[in-house]
């Protein structure tokens, strides 16, 4: 089983000048820290207006940043939203791309539709078509990525020209993609695309491993049909991690930003009333945390003999990789790092050893079934040269309309390169 790190980016009220500074840059220390301490995964959201809950609206930037502060860490989108009302298909492409060369091939690429009114509406998406919006923007960025040049598209929610779009991300065909599920239906819708699964819930092992059965059954079926140019064929599930030798300090360390994870979640997805800018999530938490029940990430606070007990049930059904909710509510950045060594020092590598068997017999198993998904995949035509347009440059289509375009409207912009000044057209003043 491999292991990952997953960040909202929270900043729970009340803040000062330095508080979302402060919080980035001790989430970029915990991540160079885990990548020197063997950690495979780090995961970032991408979360717009979720006061408190996460601050996380260019994860692209954060990881970037990541990227030149680690060497062998992968570094996951945990998840782009691809619905093209909230990012166009083609800045997307261009981002995870440009992430891939900086980071020298070490993205995630994970996708996903978005769960809460706050976000849909603010971008205008309908709940009701997120689900086709997040489908059609996914499969034309991995289109995107691959073709060279992207022959255009005209669809229900974007349409654009036949555009290159560059750079070409360092993994080919793409960066592995994945998506993400909150319940059992999602995961299967996965599992037909053929794409990992990110499971943002806590589930007990028991109903984790049936889950990871069917996905699996689906991946080696006929149903198995790639939205992508690969198949990433993987489960992931996110857990609490607080460790320490003493069980009740790793409760007093942990516990209670776990709980405000929950919480404030909840807030945004089920029973809150939100005033943008003015709700206090912290102050509100402050009065029930005590009453708030514990669910399966609880396992994941305690001493290093109790983590590895509650790892080992997912090892055991099957799980391909647990990512650990660290860096919530107001969890201290010291007592992050200090359970993150005493992880990789005591109950990581029990999974390590076994994990490079497990992957080669994985990948032996899966080939033939995955050879066959491919072979399954409906694929883009690709224009004959002749049929590609070209593009005319705004200079010469004035020169071509037979505008005058006198020597002095061309400058000099730096070495050598002319440029056309734009001509006023009879109708200028117009937009």
């Amino acid at each position: 089983m491999q292991f990952g790190l997953f960040y909202e980016l929270p900043v729970p009220k009340p803040w000062d000048e330095d508080t979302e500074s402060r919080l980035f840059h001790e989430a970029l220390d915990q991540i160079e820290l885990a990548d020197r301490l063997g950690i495979d995964f780090a995961w970032e959201v991408e979360h717009h207006f979720l006061e408190e809950y996460s601050h996380s609206g260019a994860p692209e930037v954060f990881l970037a940043a990541a990227s030149q502060r680690t060497k062998n860490i992968r570094l996951g989108h945990g998840i782009t939203l691809t619905a093209p009302l909230y990012n166009h298909p083609a800045r997307v492409a261009e981002r995870i791309a440009t992430l891939d060369l900086v980071s020298r091939g070490r993205v995630e690429w994970g996708t996903g539709e978005s769960a809460t009114l706050i976000e849909m509406e603010g971008f205008h998406v309908d709940k009701e078509q997120k689900t086709a919006m997040w489908r059609e923007g996914a499969e034309q960025i991995a289109n995107m990525l691959t073709m060279t040049p992207y022959p255009g598209f005209q669809g229900q929610y974007f349409s654009m020209p036949p555009r290159n779009v560059v750079p070409k991300p360092r993994q080919k065909p793409h960066p592995p993609m994945w998506m993400g599920c909150s319940r059992r239906e999602s995961i299967l819708r996965a599992a037909r695309a053929g794409l990992g699964a990110l499971v943002f819930g806590f589930v007990e092992p028991e109903q984790a491993g049936a889950w990871i059965k069917e996905y699996y059954d689906i991946i080696k079926s006929d149903e198995c049909v790639p939205l992508g140019h690969s198949v990433n064929a993987n489960i992931a599930a996110v857990t609490a991690l607080s460790v320490h030798p003493d069980e009740n300090e790793a409760i007093a360390r942990g516990l209670d930003g776990f709980r405000f994870f929950g919480y404030s979640l909840a807030h945004f997805t089920n029973f809150g009333e939100h005033k943008p800018g003015r709700t206090d999530i912290w102050g509100s938490f402050e009065g029930v945390r005590d009453s708030l029940p514990d669910n399966a990430g609880r396992g994941g606070i305690g001493t290093p003999e109790q983590v590895a007990a509650h790892l080992e049930g997912y090892a055991e059904v099957g799980m391909d990789q647990m990512i650990f909710v660290q860096q919530h509510g107001k969890n201290k950045h010291a007592d992050i790092c200090e359970s993150l060594e005493i992880f990789a020092d005591q109950v990581m590598p029990r999974f390590k050893a076994a994990e490079p068997a497990r992957q080669a017999k994985k990948r032996a198993e899966l080939a033939p079934y995955i050879e066959a998904a491919l072979a399954r995949k409906p694929r883009m035509e690709m224009p004959a040269d002749e049929d590609l347009p070209v593009v005319v440059s705004a200079g010469k289509r004035q020169q071509d309309a037979g505008v005058n375009v006198p020597a002095s409207n061309f400058t000099d912009r730096g070495g050598g390169i002319p440029v056309i000044k734009e001509q006023p057209t009879a109708n200028a003043g117009d937009d």
